[in-house]
């Protein structure tokens, strides 16, 4: 994983996380990142966590495929690298559920890959706790 897409994954899922202890909800989070280290962000609210996620999914795709060019009075040239973070929950060794932040994330060129966080305390501030990233296999590259 580059430097880059460490930064954007991190600064992402960063951000969900304090929006998490705030109590804030949120979507489907999207970074894009082309070359030039431009970023543009996206959240997909509108419907059920699936159908936001196969969205973002959709966005990264057609972004990749047009070069940016959609998007080009934003700054944004043909994306690099992208990052996804949404809520879920992982299983634990007795089938009982934990709440997860997901991250998903790849860059053009390379294998995709996924990765969680368990967290508690949601809008508790201080009180919020999560555990560091945890992998959590490969998934389709979507560059």
């Amino acid at each position: 994983m580059s430097e880059e897409l460490d930064a954007l994954g991190s600064t992402l899922m960063g951000e969900a996380l304090d929006a998490l202890a705030a109590g804030e909800s949120f979507g489907v989070l999207l970074a894009v990142q082309d070359a030039a280290g431009v970023v543009s962000s996206f959240e997909f609210t509108d419907d059920g966590v699936e159908a936001c996620l196969k969205g973002a999914y959709d966005k990264v795709r057609m972004l990749g495929k047009d070069g940016g060019t959609a998007h080009k009075n934003g700054g944004l040239a043909a994306p690099v690298r992208y990052a996804i973070v949404y809520e879920g929950a992982i299983a634990d060794d007795n089938d009982n559920y934990q709440d997860a932040l997901m991250l998903e994330f790849g860059e053009r060129g390379y294998r995709s890959y996924s990765a969680y966080s368990l967290f508690s305390g949601r809008g508790r501030g201080n009180g919020f706790v999560w555990a560091d990233p945890a992998p959590a296999g490969e998934v389709e590259p979507l560059l």
